[in-house]
Protein backbone atom coordinates (compact mmCIF):
# COMPACT_ATOMS: atom_id res chain seq x y z
CA UNK A 1 0.00 0.00 0.00
CA UNK A 2 0.94 3.76 -0.43
CA UNK A 3 1.20 5.17 2.91
CA UNK A 4 2.05 9.03 4.31
CA UNK A 5 3.24 9.32 7.77
CA UNK A 6 2.81 13.18 9.09
CA UNK A 7 4.96 14.00 11.20
CA UNK A 8 8.91 13.20 11.73
CA UNK A 9 9.41 12.97 15.44
CA UNK A 10 10.18 10.17 18.10
CA UNK A 11 6.77 8.64 17.10
CA UNK A 12 6.70 9.22 13.24
CA UNK A 13 10.09 8.12 12.17
CA UNK A 14 9.44 4.55 13.58
CA UNK A 15 6.56 4.38 12.13
CA UNK A 16 7.32 5.30 8.86
CA UNK A 17 10.34 2.87 8.84
CA UNK A 18 8.24 0.19 10.73
CA UNK A 19 5.59 0.29 7.47
CA UNK A 20 8.15 0.00 5.10
CA UNK A 21 9.97 -2.78 6.40
CA UNK A 22 6.93 -4.70 6.57
CA UNK A 23 6.44 -4.09 2.64
CA UNK A 24 4.15 -0.70 2.20
CA UNK A 25 5.86 2.32 0.16
CA UNK A 26 6.51 4.90 2.43
CA UNK A 27 6.55 9.04 2.25
CA UNK A 28 7.17 10.76 6.04
CA UNK A 29 6.05 14.73 5.58
CA UNK A 30 7.64 17.32 8.04
CA UNK A 31 7.36 21.13 7.92
CA UNK A 32 10.80 21.72 9.07
CA UNK A 33 12.94 21.28 5.08
CA UNK A 34 16.61 20.24 7.74
CA UNK A 35 14.76 17.49 9.50
CA UNK A 36 13.50 16.16 6.20
CA UNK A 37 17.27 16.56 4.61
CA UNK A 38 18.63 15.00 7.09
CA UNK A 39 16.42 12.32 7.40
CA UNK A 40 16.65 11.53 3.19
CA UNK A 41 20.64 11.52 3.86
CA UNK A 42 20.12 8.53 6.25
CA UNK A 43 20.75 10.34 9.76
CA UNK A 44 18.18 9.55 12.40
CA UNK A 45 17.76 12.62 14.77
CA UNK A 46 16.35 10.01 17.58
CA UNK A 47 18.23 7.16 19.50
CA UNK A 48 16.49 4.17 19.07
CA UNK A 49 18.08 0.67 18.61
CA UNK A 50 18.07 -0.50 15.10
CA UNK A 51 16.38 2.43 13.64
CA UNK A 52 19.21 4.24 11.80
CA UNK A 53 19.98 1.04 10.41
CA UNK A 54 16.27 0.30 8.92
CA UNK A 55 16.39 4.10 8.06
CA UNK A 56 19.04 3.55 5.86
CA UNK A 57 17.94 0.21 4.46
CA UNK A 58 14.84 1.24 3.08
CA UNK A 59 15.71 4.71 1.91
CA UNK A 60 18.17 2.54 -0.10
CA UNK A 61 15.54 0.06 -1.30
CA UNK A 62 12.88 3.00 -2.90
CA UNK A 63 10.35 2.08 -0.41
CA UNK A 64 10.49 5.48 1.85
CA UNK A 65 11.25 8.97 1.20
CA UNK A 66 10.80 12.35 3.42
CA UNK A 67 9.34 15.40 2.08
CA UNK A 68 7.68 18.82 3.20
CA UNK A 69 5.06 18.47 0.77
CA UNK A 70 2.13 17.64 1.87
CA UNK A 71 0.45 17.68 -1.52
CA UNK A 72 2.76 15.91 -2.60
CA UNK A 73 1.72 13.08 0.02
CA UNK A 74 -1.61 13.37 -0.69
CA UNK A 75 -1.49 12.52 -4.19
CA UNK A 76 1.13 9.59 -3.22
CA UNK A 77 -0.84 7.93 -0.73
CA UNK A 78 -4.22 6.38 -0.03
CA UNK A 79 -3.71 6.12 3.93
CA UNK A 80 -2.33 8.97 5.60
CA UNK A 81 -0.80 8.33 9.43
CA UNK A 82 -1.06 11.57 12.05
CA UNK A 83 1.64 11.27 14.16
CA UNK A 84 1.94 14.86 15.29
CA UNK A 85 2.23 15.96 18.81
CA UNK A 86 -0.10 16.13 21.33
CA UNK A 87 1.56 18.48 24.23
CA UNK A 88 -0.28 19.08 27.42
CA UNK A 89 -2.14 22.36 26.70
CA UNK A 90 -2.28 25.70 28.53
CA UNK A 91 -4.50 24.30 31.60
CA UNK A 92 -1.58 22.17 32.42
CA UNK A 93 -4.30 19.09 32.18
CA UNK A 94 -5.78 18.16 28.58
CA UNK A 95 -4.05 17.16 25.56
CA UNK A 96 -3.43 20.36 22.84
CA UNK A 97 -4.60 18.59 19.97
CA UNK A 98 -3.59 21.84 17.51
CA UNK A 99 -1.36 20.56 15.35
CA UNK A 100 -3.71 17.32 14.95
CA UNK A 101 -6.20 19.68 13.65
CA UNK A 102 -3.21 22.01 11.60
CA UNK A 103 -2.49 18.73 10.06
CA UNK A 104 -5.32 17.78 9.20
CA UNK A 105 -6.55 21.29 8.17
CA UNK A 106 -2.90 21.47 5.61
CA UNK A 107 -3.76 17.50 4.27
CA UNK A 108 -7.52 18.35 3.67
CA UNK A 109 -8.00 20.52 0.24
CA UNK A 110 -5.46 18.40 -1.34
CA UNK A 111 -7.67 14.33 -0.45
CA UNK A 112 -8.80 14.69 -3.92
CA UNK A 113 -9.87 10.70 -3.92
CA UNK A 114 -11.43 8.61 -1.22
CA UNK A 115 -8.74 7.57 1.50
CA UNK A 116 -8.31 6.48 5.17
CA UNK A 117 -6.79 8.95 7.43
CA UNK A 118 -5.26 7.14 10.91
CA UNK A 119 -4.56 8.72 13.83
CA UNK A 120 -1.73 7.53 15.81
CA UNK A 121 -1.27 10.29 18.23
CA UNK A 122 -2.67 10.26 22.09
CA UNK A 123 -6.19 12.65 22.12
CA UNK A 124 -9.11 13.69 23.82
CA UNK A 125 -12.05 11.09 23.79
CA UNK A 126 -14.55 12.69 20.53
CA UNK A 127 -11.29 13.90 18.61
CA UNK A 128 -11.91 10.84 15.80
CA UNK A 129 -15.82 12.58 15.09
CA UNK A 130 -14.65 15.95 15.26
CA UNK A 131 -12.15 15.50 12.83
CA UNK A 132 -14.47 13.44 10.53
CA UNK A 133 -16.49 16.50 10.01
CA UNK A 134 -13.70 18.63 9.80
CA UNK A 135 -12.10 16.48 6.72
CA UNK A 136 -15.92 16.09 5.24
CA UNK A 137 -16.49 19.55 4.97
CA UNK A 138 -12.76 20.38 3.61
CA UNK A 139 -11.45 17.87 1.39
CA UNK A 140 -13.21 17.73 -2.32
CA UNK A 141 -13.58 14.05 -1.66
CA UNK A 142 -15.43 14.67 1.12
CA UNK A 143 -16.89 11.69 3.09
CA UNK A 144 -14.74 9.35 1.03
CA UNK A 145 -12.39 10.23 3.44
CA UNK A 146 -12.74 8.05 6.37
CA UNK A 147 -11.03 8.55 9.90
CA UNK A 148 -9.42 5.47 11.77
CA UNK A 149 -7.88 6.00 15.49
CA UNK A 150 -4.83 3.83 15.99
CA UNK A 151 -3.02 4.59 19.58
CA UNK A 152 0.73 4.01 20.03
CA UNK A 153 2.02 1.93 22.62
CA UNK A 154 5.54 2.57 22.27
CA UNK A 155 7.95 2.57 24.85
CA UNK A 156 11.06 4.61 24.51
CA UNK A 157 14.45 2.94 24.05
CA UNK A 158 12.13 0.51 22.59
CA UNK A 159 10.52 2.04 19.78
CA UNK A 160 11.31 -0.35 16.63
CA UNK A 161 10.70 -3.73 18.87
CA UNK A 162 7.29 -2.14 20.02
CA UNK A 163 6.49 -0.88 16.28
CA UNK A 164 7.52 -4.07 14.80
CA UNK A 165 6.35 -6.60 17.00
CA UNK A 166 3.97 -4.80 19.26
CA UNK A 167 1.74 -6.53 21.85
CA UNK A 168 -1.66 -5.85 20.84
CA UNK A 169 -3.02 -3.12 17.69
CA UNK A 170 -5.74 -1.36 18.53
CA UNK A 171 -7.97 0.54 15.72
CA UNK A 172 -11.49 2.42 16.11
CA UNK A 173 -13.36 2.35 12.98
CA UNK A 174 -16.65 3.65 11.87
CA UNK A 175 -17.27 1.21 8.57
CA UNK A 176 -16.15 -2.03 7.63
CA UNK A 177 -14.44 -0.37 4.75
CA UNK A 178 -12.05 1.20 7.18
CA UNK A 179 -11.61 -2.15 9.01
CA UNK A 180 -10.66 -3.46 6.10
CA UNK A 181 -7.64 -0.88 5.26
CA UNK A 182 -6.82 -1.38 8.64
CA UNK A 183 -6.40 -5.49 8.26
CA UNK A 184 -4.39 -5.13 5.02
CA UNK A 185 -2.10 -2.35 6.56
CA UNK A 186 -1.31 -4.37 9.64
CA UNK A 187 -1.85 -8.02 7.74
CA UNK A 188 2.27 -8.77 8.15
CA UNK A 189 2.38 -8.25 11.78
CA UNK A 190 -1.19 -10.27 11.81
CA UNK A 191 0.27 -13.12 10.14
CA UNK A 192 3.12 -13.02 13.27
CA UNK A 193 0.34 -13.08 15.91
CA UNK A 194 0.26 -10.14 16.73
CA UNK A 195 -3.31 -9.55 18.40
CA UNK A 196 -5.72 -7.00 16.49
CA UNK A 197 -8.60 -5.53 18.35
CA UNK A 198 -11.06 -3.10 16.06
CA UNK A 199 -12.90 -1.10 18.41
CA UNK A 200 -15.37 1.67 17.92
CA UNK A 201 -13.24 4.99 17.58
CA UNK A 202 -13.87 6.38 21.15
CA UNK A 203 -12.84 3.08 22.71
CA UNK A 204 -9.44 3.17 21.15
CA UNK A 205 -9.58 7.18 22.28
CA UNK A 206 -9.57 5.88 25.55
CA UNK A 207 -7.29 2.53 25.72
CA UNK A 208 -4.03 4.06 25.76
CA UNK A 209 -5.05 6.91 28.39
CA UNK A 210 -6.38 3.97 30.17
CA UNK A 211 -3.77 1.56 30.28
CA UNK A 212 -0.62 4.46 31.10
CA UNK A 213 -3.12 5.42 34.13
CA UNK A 214 -3.22 1.46 35.08
CA UNK A 215 0.73 1.30 34.62
CA UNK A 216 0.89 5.32 36.45
CA UNK A 217 -1.22 3.50 39.10
CA UNK A 218 1.29 0.49 39.79
CA UNK A 219 4.12 2.68 39.75
CA UNK A 220 2.90 5.01 42.54
CA UNK A 221 1.17 2.29 44.14
CA UNK A 222 4.99 0.16 44.27
CA UNK A 223 5.87 3.12 45.21
CA UNK A 224 3.72 4.62 48.06
CA UNK A 225 3.86 0.49 49.65
CA UNK A 226 8.04 1.30 49.18
CA UNK A 227 7.34 3.81 52.01
CA UNK A 228 5.72 1.40 53.85
CA UNK A 229 8.52 -1.07 54.03
CA UNK A 230 11.29 1.76 54.53
CA UNK A 231 9.03 2.78 58.07
CA UNK A 232 8.58 -1.29 59.24
CA UNK A 233 12.22 -2.16 58.04
CA UNK A 234 10.66 -4.66 55.05
CA UNK A 235 11.97 -5.31 51.87
CA UNK A 236 9.83 -3.96 48.70
CA UNK A 237 11.59 -5.95 46.16
CA UNK A 238 10.94 -9.59 48.74
CA UNK A 239 7.16 -8.32 48.67
CA UNK A 240 6.91 -6.96 44.37
CA UNK A 241 8.08 -10.50 43.78
CA UNK A 242 5.77 -12.23 46.14
CA UNK A 243 2.84 -9.59 44.92
CA UNK A 244 3.29 -10.30 41.45
CA UNK A 245 2.53 -14.00 41.34
CA UNK A 246 -0.73 -13.05 42.16
CA UNK A 247 -1.80 -13.25 38.05
CA UNK A 248 -4.46 -10.70 38.70
CA UNK A 249 -1.65 -8.01 39.67
CA UNK A 250 1.78 -9.15 37.96
CA UNK A 251 5.06 -8.24 38.20
CA UNK A 252 5.39 -5.65 35.50
CA UNK A 253 5.40 -2.11 36.59
CA UNK A 254 5.73 -3.17 39.88
CA UNK A 255 9.54 -2.04 40.55
CA UNK A 256 9.89 0.92 43.26
CA UNK A 257 11.88 3.89 42.01
CA UNK A 258 12.18 7.62 41.93
CA UNK A 259 8.62 8.19 40.03
CA UNK A 260 7.49 7.46 35.93
CA UNK A 261 8.28 10.38 33.69
CA UNK A 262 8.72 11.15 29.95
CA UNK A 263 6.70 12.37 27.27
CA UNK A 264 3.72 10.45 27.52
CA UNK A 265 3.18 8.83 30.99
CA UNK A 266 2.73 11.83 32.96
CA UNK A 267 0.70 13.73 30.38
CA UNK A 268 -1.10 10.71 29.76
CA UNK A 269 -1.81 10.56 33.56
CA UNK A 270 -2.75 14.26 33.73
CA UNK A 271 -5.17 14.16 30.88
CA UNK A 272 -6.91 11.04 31.90
CA UNK A 273 -7.62 12.69 35.25
CA UNK A 274 -9.17 15.35 32.98
CA UNK A 275 -11.55 13.38 30.68
CA UNK A 276 -12.28 11.36 34.08
CA UNK A 277 -13.84 14.86 35.11
CA UNK A 278 -15.42 16.04 31.92
CA UNK A 279 -17.03 12.87 31.76
CA UNK A 280 -18.37 13.61 35.36
CA UNK A 281 -16.54 10.60 36.69
CA UNK A 282 -15.62 11.99 39.52
CA UNK A 283 -14.60 8.98 41.79
CA UNK A 284 -12.05 8.10 38.81
CA UNK A 285 -10.33 11.88 38.63
CA UNK A 286 -9.59 11.37 42.36
CA UNK A 287 -8.00 8.21 41.92
CA UNK A 288 -5.79 9.48 39.14
CA UNK A 289 -5.05 12.76 40.71
CA UNK A 290 -3.90 10.55 43.69
CA UNK A 291 -1.05 8.33 41.38
CA UNK A 292 -0.01 11.93 40.73
CA UNK A 293 0.61 13.41 43.92
CA UNK A 294 2.56 9.89 44.88
CA UNK A 295 4.52 10.51 41.84
CA UNK A 296 5.30 13.65 42.33
CA UNK A 297 6.26 13.01 45.71
CA UNK A 298 8.97 10.93 44.52
CA UNK A 299 12.02 13.18 44.80
CA UNK A 300 11.18 14.49 48.22
CA UNK A 301 11.22 10.42 49.60
CA UNK A 302 14.61 10.55 47.41
CA UNK A 303 16.00 13.64 49.34
CA UNK A 304 15.02 11.54 52.74
CA UNK A 305 16.33 8.65 51.90
CA UNK A 306 19.79 10.36 51.05
CA UNK A 307 19.84 12.17 54.27
CA UNK A 308 19.22 9.30 56.42
CA UNK A 309 22.34 7.81 54.75
CA UNK A 310 24.49 10.89 55.36
CA UNK A 311 23.09 11.45 58.75
CA UNK A 312 22.43 14.65 58.04
CA UNK A 313 21.30 17.41 55.78
CA UNK A 314 23.06 17.74 52.05
CA UNK A 315 23.96 21.43 51.77
CA UNK A 316 27.60 21.25 50.82
CA UNK A 317 28.12 17.36 50.41
CA UNK A 318 29.67 16.96 46.84
CA UNK A 319 27.08 14.52 45.67
CA UNK A 320 27.18 12.44 42.15
CA UNK A 321 23.77 11.78 40.67
CA UNK A 322 24.12 8.50 37.96
CA UNK A 323 21.30 9.55 35.81
CA UNK A 324 19.61 11.91 33.66
CA UNK A 325 17.06 10.37 31.33
CA UNK A 326 13.94 9.20 32.23
CA UNK A 327 15.10 5.94 32.06
CA UNK A 328 17.48 3.21 30.66
CA UNK A 329 17.48 3.25 26.31
CA UNK A 330 16.88 7.03 25.64
CA UNK A 331 18.14 10.42 25.86
CA UNK A 332 14.68 11.50 26.60
CA UNK A 333 14.44 13.89 29.60
CA UNK A 334 11.16 15.00 29.55
CA UNK A 335 10.03 14.96 33.32
CA UNK A 336 12.86 12.78 33.95
CA UNK A 337 12.91 11.28 37.91
CA UNK A 338 16.80 11.20 38.32
CA UNK A 339 16.52 15.35 37.09
CA UNK A 340 14.11 16.27 39.82
CA UNK A 341 16.19 14.19 42.20
CA UNK A 342 19.40 16.00 40.55
CA UNK A 343 17.96 19.54 41.16
CA UNK A 344 16.19 18.86 44.38
CA UNK A 345 19.06 17.93 46.11
CA UNK A 346 21.29 21.19 44.37
CA UNK A 347 18.46 23.57 45.57
CA UNK A 348 19.29 22.04 49.03
CA UNK A 349 22.88 23.20 48.54
CA UNK A 350 24.40 20.05 47.53
CA UNK A 351 27.11 20.08 44.89
CA UNK A 352 25.67 18.00 42.51
CA UNK A 353 27.77 16.04 39.12
CA UNK A 354 24.89 14.41 36.93
CA UNK A 355 26.51 11.50 35.09
CA UNK A 356 24.34 9.73 32.37
CA UNK A 357 25.64 7.53 29.01
CA UNK A 358 23.38 9.06 26.80
CA UNK A 359 21.36 12.17 27.85
CA UNK A 360 24.35 14.91 29.17
CA UNK A 361 24.10 16.95 26.10
CA UNK A 362 20.70 17.30 26.58
CA UNK A 363 20.07 17.84 30.64
CA UNK A 364 23.08 20.44 30.24
CA UNK A 365 21.04 22.25 27.77
CA UNK A 366 17.97 22.32 29.97
CA UNK A 367 19.41 22.38 33.46
CA UNK A 368 22.58 24.20 33.28
CA UNK A 369 23.24 25.00 37.29
CA UNK A 370 23.79 21.48 37.40
CA UNK A 371 27.45 20.09 37.24
CA UNK A 372 27.71 17.39 34.37
CA UNK A 373 30.42 14.68 33.32
CA UNK A 374 30.32 12.37 30.12
CA UNK A 375 32.85 9.80 32.09
CA UNK A 376 31.64 7.41 34.67
CA UNK A 377 34.89 7.43 36.72
CA UNK A 378 35.29 11.16 36.44
CA UNK A 379 32.27 12.06 37.67
CA UNK A 380 32.58 10.12 41.15
CA UNK A 381 36.12 11.36 42.19
CA UNK A 382 36.04 13.08 45.56
CA UNK A 383 32.44 12.21 45.64
CA UNK A 384 30.85 11.90 49.16
CA UNK A 385 27.59 9.99 47.96
CA UNK A 386 26.58 8.46 44.79
CA UNK A 387 23.49 8.29 43.78
CA UNK A 388 21.86 5.69 41.40
CA UNK A 389 18.71 7.38 39.52
CA UNK A 390 18.55 5.82 36.27
CA UNK A 391 18.14 2.22 35.31
CA UNK A 392 21.36 2.22 32.82
CA UNK A 393 23.23 -1.31 32.88
CA UNK A 394 26.46 0.58 32.60
CA UNK A 395 25.82 1.52 36.55
CA UNK A 396 24.84 -2.09 37.19
CA UNK A 397 27.97 -3.42 35.95
CA UNK A 398 30.57 -0.60 37.08
CA UNK A 399 33.58 -1.47 38.94
CA UNK A 400 32.14 -1.29 41.85
CA UNK A 401 35.93 -2.18 43.64
CA UNK A 402 37.97 0.19 41.68
CA UNK A 403 35.62 2.94 42.14
CA UNK A 404 35.48 2.49 45.94
CA UNK A 405 39.08 3.82 45.88
CA UNK A 406 38.01 7.09 43.70
CA UNK A 407 35.63 8.51 45.73
CA UNK A 408 35.82 10.31 49.06
CA UNK A 409 33.88 8.08 50.36
CA UNK A 410 32.13 4.88 49.38
CA UNK A 411 28.32 5.45 49.47
CA UNK A 412 25.20 4.62 47.54
CA UNK A 413 22.32 5.53 47.64
CA UNK A 414 20.43 3.14 44.92
CA UNK A 415 17.02 4.65 44.00
CA UNK A 416 16.39 1.44 41.73
CA UNK A 417 17.27 -1.00 43.25
CA UNK A 418 19.64 -2.03 40.20
CA UNK A 419 22.50 -3.28 41.57
CA UNK A 420 23.49 -6.48 43.93
CA UNK A 421 24.14 -4.89 47.27
CA UNK A 422 25.66 -7.42 49.11
CA UNK A 423 28.59 -7.88 46.48
CA UNK A 424 29.04 -3.46 46.23
CA UNK A 425 28.93 -4.01 50.18
CA UNK A 426 31.64 -6.84 50.08
CA UNK A 427 33.86 -4.25 48.27
CA UNK A 428 33.67 -1.38 51.00
CA UNK A 429 30.74 0.36 49.87
CA UNK A 430 27.60 1.46 51.83
CA UNK A 431 24.74 0.83 49.72
CA UNK A 432 20.70 1.94 50.73
CA UNK A 433 18.24 0.81 48.49
CA UNK A 434 14.83 2.38 48.11
CA UNK A 435 12.32 0.60 50.11
CA UNK A 436 14.73 -2.11 51.68
CA UNK A 437 16.18 -2.67 54.36
CA UNK A 438 20.13 -0.52 55.40
CA UNK A 439 21.58 -4.17 55.39
CA UNK A 440 19.73 -7.61 54.76
CA UNK A 441 19.85 -11.30 53.53
CA UNK A 442 21.17 -10.87 49.48
CA UNK A 443 17.86 -11.56 47.38
CA UNK A 444 17.75 -12.66 43.74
Amino acid sequence: MRVSVIGCGHLGIPHAVAMAEIGHEVVGVDLDPAMTDRLNSGRCPVHEDGLAELLAAHLAAGRLHFTTGIAEAAAFADVHFLAVGTPIGADGRSYDTGQVVAAVRALAPHLRRPCVVIGKSTVTVGTTGRLAALLARLAPAGAGVEVVWNPEFLREGHAVEDTLRPDRIVAGVASRHAEDVVRELYAPLVRNRVPLRITDPATAELIKGAANACLGMKISFINGVADMCAAAGADVRQLSDAIGLDPRIGRGGLDAGPGYGGGCLPKDLRAFAACAEALDAPDAAALFHAVEQVNDSRPAAALRLVEETLGHGVAGTKITVWGASFKAGTDDIRESPALAVATLLHRQGADVTVHDPLAVPTAQAHHPRLGYEQDLETSVKGAELVVLATEWPHFRDADHEHLAGIVARPVLVDLRNLLDADTWRAAGWTVRQLGRPARGPATP
